[in-house]
């Protein structure tokens, strides 16, 4: 993994992660997850059913960014994956986080590429300016994918010491027994890399759509620690 990898998948990176659960705060209080025995379960489902089509999509990009693409491609690589992400209330999520690392991005990595793309489309999904960041940078789609898919869990896990209390060790483990499907999702979402927009795979993950619209309506009602 390079070095722009490790800065987007560090928790200090101020992309605005630290407020997301990815589902496990509407989770916790469901009671489907009570304690470090079932957090291996619901990070494995999570790196499948959202770290797969987020690893694919910013592979996607940091090909499209290494190759400079048009604003066309950028504007339907986005739409593409909005159109694989049912729940509003995770577009809403994806796009937040993705405004926030785009912010830090720009900083970080100035380039005309990023410009192009959020002049296309200001507000990117968090997959897609995680990967064109990385392409910008010298990273491989593999890169990218890797980010994303570690990403995915490394949340969640943080979250659930927060929530729950959990021994910061105990979760740590479980997230670094997941390093080797992590690299296999990575490996696979990379091969899809070149491919057309339209036919980039992203399996479905309606557990987590359902999970997310009903922290939304809570959140309305009650003070949440997360945003989703």
């Amino acid at each position: 993994m390079d070095l722009v990898s490790l800065v987007l998948a560090d928790s200090r990176f101020p992309g605005g992660g630290h407020v997301h659960s990815g589902g496990l705060e509407e989770s916790v209080a469901r009671g489907l997850v009570t304690s470090v025995r079932d957090l291996p379960a619901f990070l494995s489902g999570r790196l499948r059913a959202a770290g797969e089509p987020a690893a694919v999509f910013a592979a996607a990009a940091a090909h499209a960014a290494a190759r400079g693409v048009h604003s066309g491609h950028w504007k339907l690589l986005d739409a593409e994956l909005d159109a694989r992400t049912p729940s509003r209330a995770q577009r809403d999520a994806s796009r937040a986080q993705g405004r926030g690392t785009a912010r830090a991005g720009r900083a970080a990595w100035p380039s005309p590429v990023l410009d192009e793309l959020l002049a296309a489309t200001p507000r990117p999904h968090h997959p897609i300016i995680l990967g064109a960041l990385t392409g910008i940078a010298g990273g491989r789609p593999v890169d990218a994918a890797r980010t994303a898919g570690y990403l995915a869990v490394s949340g969640p896990a943080s979250a659930a010491v927060r929530l729950l209390g959990l021994d910061p060790f105990a979760v740590n483990a479980i997230v670094a027994g997941l390093s080797g499907a992590v690299a296999a999702v990575a490996e696979q979402a990379a091969a899809h890399a070149g491919a057309d927009p339209q036919d980039l795979p992203a399996p479905s993950a309606p557990a987590l759509d359902l999970l997310a619209e009903s922290h939304v309506r809570q959140h309305k009602k009650e003070v949440r620690l997360f945003a989703s």
